[in-house]
């Protein structure tokens, strides 16, 4: 029987999401309020499935996202997510009949790009997707960081520290994380639900367990910066406290605010170490320590993948830090981005056209969507034998042009 490929109804949805459970190893078991409350907040006109017979055996869906971009500003985005093939219809094509569909429409629609959180690092290249962002996670032992244990976890610079709760971060830490944006690119907006089930409010398929809340306010009030953290309760043989803090969320738009919040989170009482969930590679937790040895990497993984979908907008969306130009021949085996495209660039402004001038670099889109947000170098994709220099020295030249001071960041999964 033909497996066919189309979008969801109502009465389907709650099947899609135990199809999708099934695929995730997850119990397909959905509850009623589980999925009146993801149809609340699901677009089925982009919400699709695989229909075997009456039987749903993969799933997927997409919805629009605001991505930060060089500079500040952001791009609109189809954000992929909730792929799911279900063990009995492996290998038959059915991500790339969904994909195809779902990429097509984006591009028509006037997405400049897609994006997904890769479960899995070899399937996505293939579609025009790259790695555009990294994350990492330290684990730090408190009692090695060289801090003062005397010190009350209070800033230094005429900031504050005050306990807070979920209502307060739902009203002050969506300003917070939209000022992110502009210091970083790659961060991924949060809509009102994210926040909502982000502080525990909705349905949700594993038990909640309310964090501690902090706030940074600067010397003026302004609120720069908040951290949410859970504990565990270990005691040692010899009565001593051995709590492991875990940061869930820890979002600062100043160097003060970051300091101070790190800090914080080293000297709470009773807590002997610290995970820092999902941080930016270039952190700069491990060197506020005294003994940046203290901070033990235990991660460091691909985040946000980028599938360009027109050329000249992504380019055009963010600034440069010199002037240069260049002329970049971009394949496309889908044929959607694909083309030679002039570059010219200056910390003044942008422009980037589609030319016939003879190419200085040529390269699948999947590399330029990991160039366009500053954390890959030319240089580097060269060597490995993914970008071909055709202008002597265009591959340093082009790493003048895109890399960025802060490597981009999503600190969201979706």
């Amino acid at each position: 029987m033909t497996v066919d490929v189309r979008t969801v109804t109502e009465s389907e949805f709650p099947d899609w999401q135990r199809a999708l459970r099934t695929g995730f190893l997850l119990p397909p078991v959905v509850t009623d309020a589980e999925v009146a409350d993801r149809l609340a907040n699901v677009d089925l006109a982009r919400t699709l499935g695989a229909f075997d017979g009456d039987r749903l055996v993969a799933t997927f869906r997409s919805f629009r996202q605001e991505v930060s971009t060089v500079g500040g500003g952001s791009l609109t985005a189809d954000a992929i997510t909730q792929v799911t093939v279900s063990p009995t219809h492996r290998r038959r094509g059915l991500l790339s009949r969904m994909m195809t569909a779902d990429l097509a429409v984006a591009r028509e629609r006037g997405d400049a790009i897609a994006t997904l959180i890769a479960a899995e690092y070899p399937i996505y290249g293939r579609f025009g997707f790259g790695a555009a962002s990294w994350a990492a996670e330290w684990s730090v032992d408190v009692r090695r960081t060289g801090l003062d244990p005397r010190r009350s976890g209070r800033p230094e610079d005429g900031g504050r520290i005050d306990l807070s709760d979920a209502g307060e971060i739902r009203k002050v830490g969506p300003e917070v994380h939209r000022r992110l944006g502009g210091v970083r690119a790659g961060v991924t907006h949060r809509s009102p639900r994210d926040w909502a089930v982000g502080t525990g409010l909705g349905e949700r398929s594993e038990p909640w367990k309310e964090p501690f809340y902090a706030l940074y306010r600067a010397e003026s009030g302004e609120v720069e910066g908040f951290v949410a953290y859970t504990s565990d309760d270990k005691w040692d043989d010899a009565k001593q406290p051995m709590n492991t803090a875990t940061v869930r969320d820890l979002i600062a738009v100043t160097p003060a605010a970051e300091h101070a919040l790190w800090h914080y989170v080293c000297s709470v009482d009773w807590i002997s170490t610290v995970r820092s969930g999902y941080r930016a590679p270039d952190d700069p937790l491990p060197l506020l320590l005294p003994d940046p040895r203290a901070a033990k990497m235990l991660t460091h993984v691909d985040m946000l993948w980028v599938r360009v979908l027109d050329v000249v907008r992504v380019l055009e969306s963010r600034t440069y830090p010199v002037a240069d130009g260049l002329v970049l021949d971009l394949r496309d085996g889908d044929g959607l981005a694909g083309g030679r495209y002039r570059l010219d660039a200056s910390p003044d402004g942008v422009s980037c056209a589609r030319t016939t001038e003879s190419a200085d670099l040529a390269f699948d889109i999947a590399e330029l969507s990991t160039l366009a947000l500053g954390d890959e170098s030319a240089v580097r994709l060269c060597r490995l034998g993914r970008v071909e220099e055709l202008t002597a020295g265009a591959a340093a030249r082009a790493d003048l042009l895109f890399r960025t001071p802060l490597r981009p960041f999503s600190p969201d999964i979706f």
